[in-house]
């Protein structure tokens, strides 16, 4: 029998920041707790997450140097660091993300977020229409992958960026392909990333709309000429209780908190990434708001309010039951083309070690069965 090794390669993300703060956390006033973010990156790194995705905002602190801290107190976690085109020249990029590839020995990947909306991108400075955002984002990129996979003095000549001469010295760490993950849920988007991306990361939606959005990165990444479509990673926020019934009761009163007065210090604290009070900008955000007005449950347990309560923003819909339920959801998007799994909690280091403990050793032992025991599509049934 030949194993299926699409199941081998599932990988299952967390994410950290660097303070104790969540929809549902308020927080203290430090915007950066050395020590937290310390115990939070171990959190994952003894919980057998694969990587962590270190987030962006024009106000946050800065990524790179967030993942050289948590590199510097962990061993093998690896280091997804979103990355906004258009802040810095791609070439200080490059050298950048390839320097930290180095002193943390082939941990590094970014995740590129073109911008969600015009208000945070006028917070840098960007002035540019959403289009031209990714069409700034294609060329970014272009230099990118050229300035990490190939040697010698090159010259580029592009609508955005121009340059002579550039020598790149550092590269990433033994040679290695340093992957890019991409965001984005617009027509722009999916041009831009069914070329360059590694791996396509999507907002949590129902199977039904997370098929369509597959399909759709696999034909743009056809027209692109690639053989293959890039992985995909959806993200969820899962509410786990001892048994299903004991996780609703925790996921109302989560909502509750988002909805009360906890909820809104926390968005006026760090702001939304898009103004509150209208109605969000870019389109994933657009398409979780049209989820959770079709109905607040759908498939096995995911759960849309959390989203509706925080105005589309971000990574914000939750799969709600045990360990057992929430594990055999997940498995349900692997079983439709999905790749990679993001979760993270509301009550970031606490349920990031209960994942590590109760969730992720049944997916992971539920993906070996599935491994060692189905046939690839192209062997043939026994007679």
């Amino acid at each position: 029998m030949t194993h299926d090794p699409r199941y081998h390669d599932v990988e299952i993300l967390g994410m950290i920041g660097t303070a104790d703060a969540s929809e549902i956390r308020p927080g203290n006033a430090a915007v950066v707790d050395a020590e937290h973010t310390a115990r939070f990156a171990r959190a994952h790194e003894d919980g057998g997450f694969d990587r962590v995705l270190i987030g962006y905002g024009s106000g946050w602190a800065e990524g790179s140097q967030v993942a050289a801290f948590a590199a510097a107190h962990t061993e093998r976690l690896g280091l997804l660091v979103a990355h906004r085109p258009g802040v810095v020249h791609p070439t200080l990029a490059a050298r950048t993300f390839s320097t930290l590839d180095q002193f943390s020995k082939g941990r590094v990947a970014l995740n590129i977020v073109t911008g969600s909306s015009d208000v945070e991108q006028r917070r840098e400075g960007d002035y540019l229409p959403h289009d031209e955002r990714y069409d700034r984002t294609d060329e970014y990129l272009q230099v990118l992958r050229s300035t990490w996979d190939t040697k010698g003095p090159r010259d580029f000549e592009g609508r955005y960026y121009r340059f002579e001469g550039a020598t790149p010295q550092v590269f990433p760490h033994e040679d290695r392909h340093l992957e890019l993950f991409f965001g984005g849920s617009s027509p722009a988007a999916y041009v831009v990333g069914g070329k360059h991306a590694d791996t396509y990361m999507l907002w949590g939606e129902p199977l039904k709309e997370t098929g369509e959005q597959i399909a759709t990165v696999a034909h743009r990444a056809a027209d692109a000429g690639r053989v293959q479509r890039p992985r995909v990673s959806v993200s969820f926020r899962p509410i786990l209780g001892n048994t299903d019934a004991a996780a609703w009761e925790r996921a109302h009163g989560i909502l509750d908190t988002i909805n009360g007065a906890a909820g809104a210090q926390f968005k006026q604290k760090v702001g939304l990434l898009h103004p509150q009070g209208k109605a969000p900008e870019n389109a994933g955000s657009q398409r979780l708001l049209a989820v959770a007005e079709k109905g607040d449950l759908h498939d096995r347990c995911l759960w849309t309010p959390t989203s509706k309560a925080v105005g589309g923003g971000g990574n914000s819909t939750a799969l709600v039951g045990s360990p057992e339920t929430v594990a055999a959801a997940i498995l349900d998007y692997v079983e439709i083309g999905v790749d990679t799994v993001l979760i993270r909690g509301y009550d970031p280091l606490q349920d990031a070690i209960d994942y590590g403990r109760d969730l992720l050793p049944l997916v992971r032992q539920e993906l070996a069965h599935r491994a060692a025991t189905r046939r690839t599509d192209t062997e043939p049934a026994a007679v």
